[in-house]
Parts: C-alpha cells; sequence; structure tokens
C-alpha cells in the first residue's frame, strides 16, 4: 500500500485589522458572532485555533467567536452538519466524506500538514506487539471513533494486513480521560496527539510505534505528506458570509505565521495552563515534536488532496464506486487573499 492510501482537514470592524494586513474584503462581516465547532482543542493537532483565540486574533478582526470542544473530530463535524456551529476546525477527510453524500463542506485554510498521530502500546504489552500487525485483538484507544486517529490506527492496521474489525475501538476523548485511559489498562493501545503522547512516554506509559508528528516519520509510513486539520465550512456558509470567512481565515493565518517563529516557551506561556497537563517542561518538549506539523502555506496541495482521496477509495467500501470532485474540498479564495497581502 502506497501513501495515497492514507486516510488521515476583508475589512475588519470593531477590532482592527491583523497586523501588517491590509484590508482583503469590503465592507462589514455579515456575522460578527461566529460558533466554532472543534472535537480536542488542548490537542496540539489544534493548537493554531488555541493561538488565534488566545492572542486575541479574532477579536483583532472584530469577530467574537465562540468555541465549542466536543469529544472527538467526528462530533464536531455532526454538530456541523445539524447547524449548531457555524464552522470546524477538523480533519480534512471530513470534507471528502460529506462531499461523497451530496453535502457541500470546504476546507478554506490548512492548519497542518502532517497527521502528528502516534500508535503506540502500552508498555507492559510491548514484548508482544511490536507493529501494527500485532494489534489484533486489541482494545485501541481513539479520541472518537470515525475520527482522524481513529483512521490513522484503521490505516496502520490495514497496512499490515488488518481490518479495522480486528481490533476494539475505545473512546478516550482528548485529553486528561486519555491519559487516564491508559493509565488504568482501559485500553491496550492508543492512537493519539500530543501532549497526551508525550505526557504518556514520559511516565513510561508507552513504547511508540508509528509517529507522524515529523516529516520524516510520515514520510515513512505514507511516503509523503498529508493534509492533516483545516477549517471547513458549508459552502453556503462561505457564500452568504465572504467578509466573516476572510476574517477566520485572516486570524488563522496569523497564528500560523506566529507558530512559526515561535519557541516552545512561546506557546506554554499563551496556552491555557490545564493544557500543560501539570508539566510545563513536558508540554514544551511534545509542542517541539509537533512544530514541523503546521501548515506553511495555509494552501492544500492537489497532490495532498487527492493522497487522501484515494486511501478512502481503498479502505472504505462505501468510496469504492464513490466519484468525488477534490478540488470542491477547498475554497482557496481566502487563503489567496492573505498571502497575497
Amino acid at each position: 500500500m502506497e501513501r495515497r492510501q492514507f486516510l488521515i482537514a476583508a475589512t475588519a470592524a470593531a477590532g482592527g485589522l491583523v497586523a501588517g494586513l491590509p484590508a482583503l474584503a469590503q465592507g462589514k462581516p455579515e456575522k460578527t458572532k461566529v460558533v466554532l465547532g472543534v472535537g480536542g482543542k488542548p490537542l496540539l493537532y489544534y493548537l493554531p485555533l488555541t493561538i488565534a483565540e488566545r492572542k486575541g486574533f479574532f477579536k483583532e478582526q472584530g469577530l467574537d467567536v465562540e468555541i465549542n470542544d466536543f469529544g472527538g473530530g467526528a462530533k464536531s463535524l455532526q454538530a456541523l452538519v445539524g447547524g449548531s456551529v457555524d464552522v470546524v476546525t477538523g480533519a480534512y477527510e471530513h470534507t471528502i466524506r460529506m462531499q461523497a453524500k451530496g453535502q457541500d463542506i470546504r476546507a478554506a485554510l490548512e492548519l497542518g500538514r502532517f497527521p502528528a498521530i502516534v500508535l503506540a502500546v502500552r508498555s507492559d504489552l510491548a514484548d508482544k506487539v511490536k507493529s501494527a500487525a500485532d494489534l489484533k485483538g486489541l482494545k485501541i484507544g481513539v479520541t472518537a471513533p470515525g475520527s482522524s486517529t481513529y483512521l490513522m490506527a484503521v490505516y496502520a492496521m490495514s497496512k499490515a494486513g488488518l481490518k479495522a474489525t480486528d481490533a476494539s475501538f475505545i473512546g478516550v476523548g482528548g485529553g486528561a480521560s486519555s491519559v487516564a485511559a491508559v493509565k488504568n489498562k482501559q485500553v491496550d493501545a492508543i492512537s493519539h496527539l500530543d501532549p497526551v503522547i508525550s505526557k504518556l512516554e514520559a511516565d513510561g506509559d508507552i513504547k511508540i510505534l508509528i509517529d507522524t508528528r515529523t516529516e520524516a516519520g510520515t514520510k515513512a509510513l505514507f511516503g509523503g505528506t498529508n493534509p492533516a486539520a483545516v477549517l471547513y465550512a458549508k459552502n453556503e456558509f462561505y457564500t452568504q458570509n465572504p467578509v466573516t470567512s476572510q476574517l477566520l481565515v485572516n486570524a488563522l493565518y496569523k497564528a500560523l505565521q506566529w507558530l512559526a517563529k515561535a519557541t516552545p516557551a512561546d506557546v506554554a506561556d499563551t496556552v491555557p495552563s490545564e493544557y500543560l497537563l501539570g508539566d510545563r517542561k513536558l508540554y514544551e518538549a511534545a509542542v517541539k515534536a509537533s512544530m514541523q506539523s503546521y501548515s506553511h502555506t495555509g494552501v492544500l496541495t492537489a497532490d495532498g488532496m487527492n493522497s487522501v482521496y484515494q486511501t478512502l477509495k481503498q479502505l472504505d467500501p462505501a468510496f469504492k464506486d464513490v466519484t468525488v470532485d477534490v478540488a470542491k474540498t477547498f475554497v482557496d479564495t481566502f487563503v489567496k487573499k492573505v498571502k497575497a497581502s
């Protein structure tokens, strides 16, 4: 199996412009109050969102962004479909899944260029579980069934010749609950993100089997890069709220720019104290391990989008005879404007 099989997503009113950025849209935002869904906000997978919030980048754009944190990415997608949130920061693959179902959901900005997901086994089982091929019959913790952490594990198992049904998947959430699930032996293995992984590794609770936090680790498994976290919404949101959409992209793009220059200490100083899981040095180490995963451009590449699509067709029987135009999964208008400024 090859990497193409990997499944792993203005004019500022009231608050002023992003520093150094000219006006990118005319007029006032159609909506100043925006409800955003995310599945596991403390995870480093979604760090650009937290930075935009904590550094006041949304407010600079004149937006009041209410963030609803769900137990996993699949749940935030459900909230978008159900209409309880306006936009989502979640896995890119969700846009392809929804396009296949006839729902026009599109990404507007890439936040993560690598999955940054780690598959690990409990240390007391490490002598028996040395690769994904040994996961058969085990209980695997993921943020939520159907989320990117689940899909990562399924991909690894498929590459090793196993089916998703060869293991049991248990939703363990995105923070302290996931750490507890391993420590209390509620799960045998875990597919998860930092800072959870770094915490468990530092405490000696896990042994890493697969690591996609870095370019080298990602290429070792998939043969290349793949888009991960993105900002996505229903296409009608973009068409009905073009100024608001631009302002959201402005704020998150500025967060990516800030991260490109920040140190792990800068990040630790910015995020809520509870994100540190009681160990600042450990959190900084987790940030350092994940820094390569954040998007440098905010732009989804055609190759990356097609790779995820082809993976879906390989791993999900429901996609076998489905045709999706991946060009319709990404609205590049807003990021092009902010990059051109």
